[in-house]
């Protein structure tokens, strides 16, 4: 399922580390139906290993999240998971890699995830994914903390979210200078890119 080593040979691998030190990735725990969500993950795995990020995700060893951990994991980046003692037996399905913490809930998990990261990024996923990704937005919002956040909008999977974002600020529930507290871009060097430029900017708003 995964490269044996899908970090070797990357262009990018000459690259000057980032401003930032460890990416918090939201990612699905299935694979989805297109190839281009997996080879997604493996970009974002090497952009990471490239830019001497570690990575920081929900610890399981399956579909987006097990490609993002293998690749950084075999291209020598620093792997930190985070689970619910109850998801182990089912999240954690073959082989594991990096450093692994187990907490006691779902709460504690995202709490932890945030406090170990330095910024956000969403890859495509289901009902979790938005979950992590809502709830980061929301704390950006509300002044909680002032990392950036970004989605990797992979074949236009998140246009239809962007589209509904775009409806709350024109009918007035969410603020139009909080619609930039996220960035979004099709591939993932040009969302660390645009990451990083978040990163230099006054906390409140990321861009």
């Amino acid at each position: 399922m995964y490269p044996e080593n899908p970090a070797v040979g990357h262009e990018k691998s000459t690259e000057v580390p980032s401003k930032f030190k460890r990416v918090c990735v939201f990612c699905g725990s299935s694979t989805g139906k297109r190839q281009s969500y997996r080879e997604a993950a493996i970009e974002l795995g090497q952009e990471l290993v490239a830019k001497r990020l570690d990575l920081v995700y929900g610890g399981g060893s399956i579909g987006l999240m097990g490609l993002v951990s293998q690749t950084v994991h075999h291209g020598g980046g620093h792997v930190i998971g985070i689970i619910p003692k109850t998801l182990m037996g089912k999240e954690l399905t073959g082989e594991t890699v990096g450093e692994v913490k187990a907490v006691e809930n779902m709460h504690q998990r995202k709490a932890e995830m945030a406090r170990l990261s330095d910024c956000f990024i969403a890859l495509p996923g289901g009902y979790g994914t938005l979950e992590e990704l809502l709830e980061v937005i929301t704390w950006a919002q509300l002044g909680i903390h002032d990392k950036p956040v970004g989605l990797l909008n992979v074949d236009g999977y998140y246009n239809f979210l962007l589209t509904f974002i775009d409806k709350a600020v024109d009918d007035g529930f969410i603020k139009p200078s909080q619609r930039h507290i996220f960035v979004s871009a099709p591939t993932a060097e040009e969302l660390v890119q645009k990451l990083e430029v978040g990163l230099s900017l006054s906390p409140a708003i990321i861009i």
